[in-house]
């Protein structure tokens, strides 16, 4: 790993060199347009070549159609999203709020794993959801106004710096926020405390605690606690957790690639799986796959659980051996363009079900599909309404099989989980929204009902030590639902099929 702070003083002679154009006039560093100029003074020490290939002849610090034309369209911001949509979500957000509103967001800090060590960024979602910007210590002003936009975008980003660029890679800067954010106006993220300030002074204020973050800095944190004791400040982001929760035509695509890419993975996964492997192989399978496809990472760390570690719901050690006659419990899934995938198989470590691991299986299987049916508008129903379904359904499931339990049995021992939650930009998405709300088109949620029993005599011997989850991604439809994960086997007589097929 490199060490930084071992070349400040070569690093500060560089930002302060003089360069030579191609026309062979000297410029100084400040001198050189920014976002415009072919000039990238990372590039070279004294002199610019003409060898710059051209994704670099602009630098900027995500994707865009300038260096990733493989990834973006011409018009989009993010790939897959053009900067209408990101204009329709600011849009959408202002048009509730009263006449002299202000929002405040942030986006992350880097997060550190420990001394100089950093985690990949992640940015905040309801920030990127709202301006796509992807970098670190940025900011954004968002002003109610009379204009025909409806609102003014002030935008506060890390500015180009030769120096800091040498060593962590390009930043859109300020133009590029301007030029590619759309942006009014745009400003080094330095001289946030100051705008802060007054936009502290509107009548009405929407801001969030986001940590870690530039709002979370002495000088923002002082700013914010005065003036949050002179008028009341309101959270932001359960309404913008409103406008996420149905998702766009656009949104819907991007998630339908991220369940095809994770589906895809997971019959990867089936068909390598044998006894003598551990669940830290397995699990750096699924990621290989994932990201081979696309994916960017993986949405969370996943559960890889051989045999009676299915029975922790989070298991996520996955330092074990896979053996044989074991199920393996995984649930996983990789983030496409800034989307999340949400899948959970449960599999036969040698590639046949036991007739106990069959019968219990089938029986969870029912359940989710029956679940599943229930995921349109037309049934007028919640997730906490298919919840209650679930678990009727489940203790109906397990009579068929010789369990004799009661309702306190199968909602607080065998399936003390929730049937799903909200999907999109984060996992668990839009956490604040309660799930008793009635589904509508466009919603995005998983399904998911599991059955672990425990090494308990209350329950049959044949069963005890197995846990089983099936769950899925389904787009809320008028009358029909859209499995996003439908290409990830789940019926007993395709599961051995793929994993006898090691080809």
């Amino acid at each position: 790993m490199y060490c930084r702070g071992r070349s400040l003083k070569a690093v500060s002679e560089l930002a302060t060199t003089r360069l030579a154009c191609k026309t062979g006039a000297l410029v100084r560093p400040m001198a050189v347009p920014g976002l415009r100029s072919f000039q990238k003074l990372y590039f070279s020490g004294t002199t610019v070549s003409n060898l710059i290939p051209e994704t670099h002849r602009r630098s900027f610090g995500q994707p865009t159609v300038y260096s990733h034309p493989n990834l973006l369209k011409k018009g989009e911001v993010t790939p897959g999203l053009p900067a209408a949509e990101f204009e329709q979500r600011r849009a959408n957000l202002m048009k509730v709020l009263p006449e002299g509103s202000v929002v405040i967001t942030a986006g992350y800090s880097t997060r550190y794993m420990s001394n100089n060590v950093f985690y990949p960024f992640h940015q905040n979602t309801d920030f990127w959801y709202l301006c796509g910007f992807n970098e670190p210590d940025s900011a954004m002003i968002l002003e109610k106004n009379d204009s025909a936009r409806g609102y003014k975008q002030v935008m506060f980003v890390p500015p180009k710096s030769p120096a800091d660029e040498l060593w962590d890679g390009p930043r859109s800067g300020v133009e590029g926020a301007k030029e590619i954010f759309a942006a009014d106006e745009a400003y080094d993220n330095a001289r946030f405390p100051m705008f802060l300030k007054d936009a502290l002074q509107a009548k009405h204020v929407f801001i969030d605690k986001t940590e870690p973050s530039i709002l979370c800095r002495d000088d923002a944190k002082r700013i914010i606690d005065f003036a949050k004791s002179q008028r009341a400040q309101k959270p932001l982001s359960t309404l913008i957790q409103e406008l996420r929760v149905v998702k766009s035509d656009k949104e819907i695509a991007i998630m339908k690639e991220a369940g095809l890419i994770s589906s895809k993975s997971f019959i990867e996964a089936m068909k390598w799986t044998k006894p003598g492997f551990s669940e830290a192989q397995l699990w750096a399978k699924l990621d290989y796959e994932c990201r081979m496809r696309g994916s960017s990472i993986l949405a969370y760390v996943p559960v890889v659980a051989g045999g009676p570690n299915g029975l922790s719901m989070h298991y996520v050690r996955n330092d074990m051996m896979l053996r044989d006659n074991d199920l393996v419990l995984v649930d996983c899934g990789g983030e496409y363009n800034g989307y999340a995938s949400d899948i959970t198989r449960t599999w036969p470590v040698n590639g046949k079900f036991t007739e106990p691991q069959r019968k219990l299986y089938q029986a969870v299987l029912n359940v989710n599909k029956a679940c599943i049916k229930l995921c349109t508008e037309e049934a007028n129903i919640s997730l906490h309404g298919i919840h209650a379904v679930s678990t009727r359904l489940m203790k109906e499931e397990l009579a068929k099989i010789g369990f004799k339990s009661n309702k306190w049995d199968i909602e607080r021992i065998l399936y003390p989980h929730h049937v799903g939650h909200y999907l999109g930009l984060d996992v668990h998405d839009c956490h604040d929204l309660d799930r008793s709300r009635k589904l509508k088109q466009n919603m995005v949620v998983t399904i998911e009902p599991g059955i672990y029993v425990p090494y308990d005599d209350r329950f049959p011997a044949e069963y005890q030590g197995i846990a089983i989850r099936i769950e899925d991604n389904c787009v809320i439809g008028k009358d029909e639902p859209y499995v996003l994960t439908a290409t990830a086997p789940k019926e007993v007589v395709d599961i051995e099929f793929c994993c006898a097929n090691t080809n």
